[in-house]
């Protein structure tokens, strides 16, 4: 890809993004970072195709903070098509960064994946990992008000594990803890692991101090 195409590409990924310390313009730049590193181990890549679905893979999130019942990788995916088509682009190239896109959030067992959406999937994934993970889920969590651990009456702190009520224990272990094992790719399955370590660490030390309280039984009477 040349620059003056590359250029294109991040001009509009950048007047598609909104405020967002989360999904941000540098949330793009790592999971583009990632995918190419997973890329130097696989066979075949299209570049092309995964630069620019790297760079556009969340520039539907404006849609679905309008409307939540549209996702954003749908919505993105759309996006990006017509966008590639109104520049010129050929159709099957467009095709390929739309199946990218709208497949790069959730797993999905009903249609088959090309290398390109499997690398953005896990570079996505992998952002999930590590202490950046934890730090762009604190943050996330924090935007609405999510507590960080459930407390049950009789003043025990919850592991997280059965809730159903969200918070960060929770995150943890419904789907922080999960991410390395649903990842499709070697290479990502091995940057997940070793971050997996930092992660999991966190979890015990945050569950063993708050779990702490749980012995002042005094400190929640009514």
């Amino acid at each position: 890809m040349d620059k003056k195409t590359y250029l294109l590409f991040k001009n509009f990924m950048t007047a598609c993004m909104e405020e967002d310390g989360v999904h941000g313009r540098e949330h793009i730049y790592r999971v583009l970072y990632n995918g190419l590193e997973i890329a130097k181990t696989e066979e075949n890549v299209d570049y092309d195709v995964l630069i620019t679905a790297c760079l556009l893979h969340d520039i539907g999130r404006k849609e679905e903070n309008e409307n939540p019942n549209l996702p954003h990788a749908l919505a993105g995916g759309d996006k990006a098509y017509d966008f590639l088509i109104k520049h010129g682009f050929e159709k099957d190239y467009a095709e390929k960064v739309k199946h990218c896109i709208q497949n790069h959030s959730k797993k999905r067992g009903d249609i088959e994946l090309s290398l390109e959406a499997k690398i953005l999937f896990d570079a996505d994934k992998i952002d999930l990992t590590g202490a950046i993970g934890l730090a762009r889920t604190l943050m996330y969590q924090g935007a609405f008000s999510e507590p960080i651990y459930i407390r049950h009456p009789d003043g025990t702190i919850s592991d997280g594990e059965r809730d159903t009520e969200p918070s960060f224990l929770q995150e943890y272990k419904c789907k922080l803890e999960k991410i390395p094992s649903c990842l499709y790719t070697r290479k990502a399955r091995e940057i997940a692991a070793k971050r997996q370590k930092i992660v999991a660490a966190f979890y015990k030390n945050l569950y063993q101090e708050v779990s702490v309280t749980a012995d002042r039984k005094d400190l929640y009477r009514n």
